[in-house]
């Protein structure tokens, strides 16, 4: 069942939305070479805690994970695209981090991604090559905000997404894409990352979708799942990218409930 969210549901949502960004770049604040991935995750559980919201990812079992999620964030390094579990690794130079975080604020959800490289690495062209990778993500994910307005179709949300995508050359992650939110983290519709313009839900104001690109260096839109039963990674081992907003559509469009905002105190 899909629900559409009043104007009050909405800005409690946007708070998730602000605490989650807060804890995003608390994270990218401490990820520098030599931190460990489990360090991050704490620095994330500690600036959600300290705005009296609640880590949504942490203990969240799908049906097709084998266990509950360890972590407060879900930590994905070079080749790995989603879900990596924030263990014990060490970042080095040149590491391509993708962080995936979400905070639940009285009731309601909020759900981002960024993807950022740690350091300087020695060879200028993987970097150069990172941050081509992160910018199609971006843009891609621009595009798919944009098409999120009232009267539009789920179709056209997902179309503008992949044809952004797939111009640049790479990969999209096959079978994934966004999703509805609300009270639960994943809700209906599921939101694909490609699609046919003009088929689908019509989008009506009160509508909340967590849009979230992620795109594969090498081209191929296959991947593997690792034995922890959750960390995804490239089938070609080519390094990718995911990059993720939380969108309100409204009656004057679309609305990122995600952005970073200076301060974060509990209200």
């Amino acid at each position: 069942m899909i629900e559409l969210k009043t104007p009050d549901e909405i800005e409690l949502m946007r708070h998730a939305g602000q605490i989650t960004a807060a804890a995003l770049a608390a994270v990218r604040d401490a990820a520098e070479v030599g931190v460990r991935l489990d360090e991050l995750d704490e620095v994330a559980a500690a600036t959600i805690a300290a705005a009296g919201a609640e880590a949504l990812f942490l203990g969240y079992q799908p049906r097709s994970a084998p266990s509950p999620y360890p972590g407060v964030s879900c930590i994905s390094v070079n080749d790995a695209v989603v879900h990596g579990i924030p263990g014990r690794y060490v970042l080095a130079p040149g590491d391509l981090v993708s962080v995936d975080c979400g905070a639940r604020y009285r009731g309601w959800s909020g759900d981002a991604a960024i993807t950022f490289i740690v350091g300087k690495h020695p060879d200028t062209g993987i970097t150069r090559g990172d941050e081509a990778l992160i910018a199609a993500t971006r843009a891609s994910l621009d595009a798919g905000i944009a098409a999120a307005r009232p009267g539009a179709r789920l179709g056209d949300v997902a179309h503008a997404i992949g044809t952004v995508a797939r111009s640049t050359g790479y990969g999209l992650m096959e079978g994934h894409g966004g999703h509805g939110i609300g009270r639960e983290m994943h809700e209906d519709p599921h939101v694909p990352n490609e699609g046919r313009p003009g088929r689908g839900l019509r989008l009506r104001p009160g509508l909340v979708l967590a849009l979230e690109p992620m795109l594969i260096a090498g081209g191929t839109d296959a991947y593997d799942e690792d034995p922890d039963g959750w960390t995804l990674r490239t089938t070609d081992g080519s390094r990718a990218a995911h990059i993720e907003h939380t969108v309100a559509v409204t009656e004057h469009g679309p609305e990122v409930l995600t952005q970073p905002v200076s301060t974060y105190a509990e209200r």
